[in-house]
């Protein structure tokens, strides 16, 4: 009998956040405060959660170009280090 492993680690982070961001939202409407109030409240984390999520791409950038020139550096010393070994092995 075959297994279903087709929901991945992805797939169960991005329900567990869809769940908790909709039952922040069914609280918010159902709390006692005015509607303004609550408009007032879901704007500010709102723009919090912007500011999260720009800061968050800017680290990945950041991690990301750190990976790039450190691949670079490492393809880089592997040539000389096959150059030198060619031209030791033909000398």
């Amino acid at each position: 009998m075959a297994r279903d492993e087709g929901a991945g680690a992805g797939s169960i982070l991005l329900a567990f956040i869809l769940g908790a961001v909709s039952g922040a939202a069914v609280a918010l409407l159902y709390a006692p405060a005015s509607g303004k109030e609550t408009r007032e409240y879901l704007g500010e984390k709102a723009r919090e959660g912007k500011a999260r999520a720009a800061e968050a791409a800017a680290k990945g950038r950041d991690v990301l170009n750190q990976g790039r020139e450190t691949l670079a550096t490492a393809i880089e010393r592997g040539r000389e280090a096959y150059q030198q070994a060619r031209a030791r092995d033909n000398a």
